[in-house]
């Protein structure tokens, strides 16, 4: 060891444990030493003795059987379980274990509840799906429940059997959770209502000492992984308290080795072993060598190490030097390198309450996610094996990154997976980084991880972020009047309220036309060209509680109020009926795309009895099938150019100067579309509507309203006495807030701007005047397409880039930056 690792260690021996072996500290040079020992133990094993099948009576049989039993007994002993109260089931790994319980609970008549807290492994979670009602619950669910004030699942029991799972410890952020939960769960069986406690210890025995002497208050059923013990064999154990074994019998499937007597022929009946729960649970020939490679690996680690008590209080003084390393990391500017999730107790009981895990996320000097992702692989070149994204711990992810169960649909909607590149959307990280530590951790280990950290992710410069382009002064004072979507391509719009940042994606305004109607037969999307009677359809969101709110609006009256509401989660399937739900090929404005339908008979029947067509609803959400099919068409056009300001020009609204080449390159660029016709964004300027109205006014037509051109964003002048109709002809991008947008061209109008979206009647204006004073070459145009423009810069706004009603706009005079 180095000099001043070795006072280290010295100095942490004297001050808090004098009785720590030496042996604790090793370098990368003693986990070599640890595993040889351990596979030359077991090789000389194998080779000194012959192990046979343990169902048959021949000597190398019946070598196996005791070699098993000596072992089932020491591990036992392991954990202070007397075998006279529990049992040892063999399994493949700890999931297995928890797999085993979940089939015998399965047959029990009338089926049971099962409650599990929101901390549990995925292996845990996913027993939900065999029980007659199940629950996920928090800490303060979990002590309603034991206090009487609820039950487990609630309102929903429909048994008088329960089951409840939790952890010892999260495998997530290592907070451990009460232990003795299991005896006020068994405190509370009383009037032929019995709850059972399964317990996943896999993550606490890792590197702590699981005491189960008293079988009072022990869990019913304990499962580990000895892998995540010692590293070798492949095994894990399901640990049965005797008392409350006897509902495992009620599993119907048996397998070789756990029957004494099978009838096939004339009589089907079979008589299970019932010597021990073992006997009966443990299908088939067993892992016969892992199980006589964990005696080996018991005692190799037994001789290293002493005790798990003193691994624990390692551990535990290096999560907590880990713990407090990461905290102090600071940015020049003094913002916080590291968001840690993990709890750090500073009482002399940290090791009680959380486990030698710290679970984080980085963040660079603007307040921007670092992609974990990118950091695993880079901690991967510098030999730092760690573990970053879900975890498999869904709940607990969720919690601590405050994702709700529709964000994090719409996140797998848009192509999100476990192990995917991408794992920041929306401006949230979607995943953590976990650091563990264990029996071979060292001192130098945490320090070269935290100057690891320090050396690439600690920011001593601030970076420039000063992107604006240069813009030119805004005499109009033009500002961000309303914010618009419309999630329902052709239905009604859903105005932002104006106190809300709404983001801004790739593709246009997060949500805007994500969904289409489609006809049932042809699979085109339906418009108000043909069915005006779209325009009455509202939709709306609900963010907390995660709802695409849909109502029919009759202004005459003669229809009754119509609601429908589905999941803003983008799985259609779980909408549909048996069929699962189908992609399905489906046509927009002349583009070929495959769509989602959702065919449960209430959403075709809402959509196909409002508009006398038979139809239904379809979803192409970002990411989603297809996106790549579409791109912006939008382009300058030749009535277009920078506006002249010699001194001679007089400005008249519809009136332009010849055209300018136009720029190919960004007219060339592919930019990612939804649903919507041709661009990302569409906006129109207030003073150019009043201009419009006016000239209808004077003809003695009905003034037209902004909603009908259906733009986005309406941009209007805080200076009235200066108006700029049409000056959105000669922008070339836009400064909104804090974001950059470049103008794509104006938009090109049909008759569709002629229904009037609050009765859904059809008038000839504004599209009248506009054939008057807006057509050029033959085409008609109104409002100009636009699109986002991404920061160089990650900072905290750029992964999550928003707008809002009211904010300032400025004119740019550059090309797109």
């Amino acid at each position: 060891m180095e000099d001043g690792y070795n006072s280290n260690v010295e100095a942490f021996r004297e001050a808090e444990y004098p009785m720590l072996q030496d042996a604790i500290y090793l370098d990368h040079a003693g986990t070599t030493l640890y595993a040889k020992s351990l596979m030359e133990k077991f090789t000389s094993d194998m080779i000194s003795n012959l192990y046979g099948n343990p169902h048959s009576a021949s000597a190398s049989s019946q070598l196996t059987t005791n070699r098993i039993e000596d072992i089932r007994l020491k591990v036992l002993r392991c954990f202070n379980a007397d075998p006279e109260e529990f049992d040892i089931i063999f399994v493949a790994n700890a999931t297995a274990g928890i797999k085993l319980v979940m089939e015998c609970f399965r047959e029990l008549e009338g089926g049971y509840n099962y409650g599990y807290h929101k901390d549990s492994h995925t292996s845990l979670v996913g027993v939900r799906e065999s029980a007659s009602s199940s629950r996920c619950l928090d800490d303060e669910d979990v002590e309603q429940w034991l206090s009487g004030a609820s039950g487990l699942v609630g309102e929903g029991a429909s048994s008088d059997i329960s089951l409840f799972a939790y952890p010892a410890q999260s495998n997530m952020d290592g907070r451990r959770l009460p232990l003795s939960w299991s005896e006020r769960v068994r405190a509370n069986n009383s009037n032929g209502r019995v709850s059972y406690t399964l317990l996943d210890a896999s993550a606490f025995v890792s590197t702590s000492a699981l005491d189960l002497s008293d079988a009072s208050t022990a869990p019913d059923f304990t499962v580990l992984s000895f892998y995540k013990i010692f590293g070798f064999p492949d095994l894990g154990a399901l640990i049965v308290r005797k008392e409350s074994g006897t509902i495992l019998q009620r599993r119907k499937y048996f397998g070789g080795g756990t029957v004494d007597v099978v009838l096939c022929m004339r009589e089907q009946w079979h008589a299970p072993k019932s010597q021990s729960f073992h006997d009966r649970l443990e299908d088939g020939t067993l892992a016969i060598h892992n199980i006589l490679a964990l005696n080996t690996a018991l005692e190799v680690h037994r001789e290293l190490y002493g005790s798990m008590e003193k691994i624990a209080r390692h551990t535990s003084f290096l999560a907590r030097k880990l713990f407090d390393g990461l905290s102090s990391l600071r940015h020049e500017n003094g913002e916080l390198v590291c968001v840690i999730h993990s709890s750090r107790s500073s009482t002399q009981h940290f090791s009680e309450f959380q486990g030698p895990v710290v679970a984080f996320n980085l963040k660079n000097s603007y307040g921007a996610w670092i992609s974990n992702t990118e950091f695993e692989r880079l901690a991967s070149v510098r030999n730092f094996h760690i573990r970053s994204g879900g975890l498999c711990n869904p709940g607990g992810v969720a919690a601590c990154l405050q994702l709700e169960p529709w964000e994090m649909r719409n996140n797998f909607s848009a192509g999100y997976r476990c192990g995917a590149e991408t794992d920041i959307y929306a401006g949230k990280i979607t995943g953590v980084i976990r650091a563990s530590l264990g029996a071979m951790s060292t001192i130098s280990d945490v320090d070269s991880f935290i100057s690891f950290i320090r050396e690439f992710y600690v920011e001593t410069a601030t970076q420039d972020v000063d992107e604006h382009p240069p813009t030119i002064p805004n005499p109009a004072g033009l500002f961000v009047e309303s914010l618009t979507i419309y999630p329902i391509k052709s239905c009604g719009g859903f105005t932002i309220a104006s106190n809300v940042d709404w983001e801004v994606r790739p593709e246009g305004l997060v949500w805007d036309r994500e969904w289409c109607l489609v006809h049932q037969g042809t699979g085109q999307a339906l418009s108000q060209k043909r069915h005006p009677l779209m325009a009455l359809i509202r939709p709306s969101l609900d963010f907390r509680r995660g709802m695409l709110c849909i109502q029919f609006y009759d202004p005459k009256g003669n229809l009754p109020l119509q609601e429908l509401a589905i999941p803003l989660s983008a799985n259609p399937s779980f909408y549909t009926t048996g069929d699962g739900g189908k992609s399905s090929p489906s046509r927009v404005c002349g583009d070929a795309i495959v769509a989602q339908t959702y065919s449960k008979p209430e959403i075709t029947a809402f959509f196909s009895n409002i508009l006398g067509v038979p139809c239904t609803l379809a979803r192409f959400p970002a990411g989603g099938s297809g996106f790549s099919t579409r791109h912006s068409k939008a382009h300058m056009q030749k009535h277009q150019r920078p506006k002249r300001h010699s001194s001679d020009e007089v400005h008249v609204p519809g009136a332009f100067a010849p055209p300018t080449p136009p720029d190919s390159d960004n007219e060339n660029r592919k930019r990612p579309i939804l649903l919507s016709n041709e661009s990302p964004i569409l906006a129109i300027n207030k003073d150019s509507l009043d201009v419009l109205n006016d000239g209808i006014i004077r003809s003695g037509g009905k003034p037209a309203s902004a909603s009908v051109f259906r733009a986005n964003i309406v941009l209007a002048s805080s200076q009235l006495s200066n108006p700029q109709p049409y000056a959105e002809d000669h922008w070339s991008s836009l400064r909104i807030g804090q974001q950059n947008f470049q103008m794509l061209g104006s938009c090109r109008r049909c008759h569709m701007i002629c229904v009037d979206q609050d009765t859904a009647e059809k008038n000839e204006e504004p599209f009248v005047t506009l054939a008057k004073t807006r057509r050029f070459e033959s085409k008609i145009f109104f409002g100009s397409h636009m699109c986002h423009i991404p920061s160089k810069i990650a900072t905290k706004e750029s992964q999550y880039p928003t707008i809002r009603v009211g904010d300032i706009v400025r004119i740019g005079t550059t090309e797109e930056t």
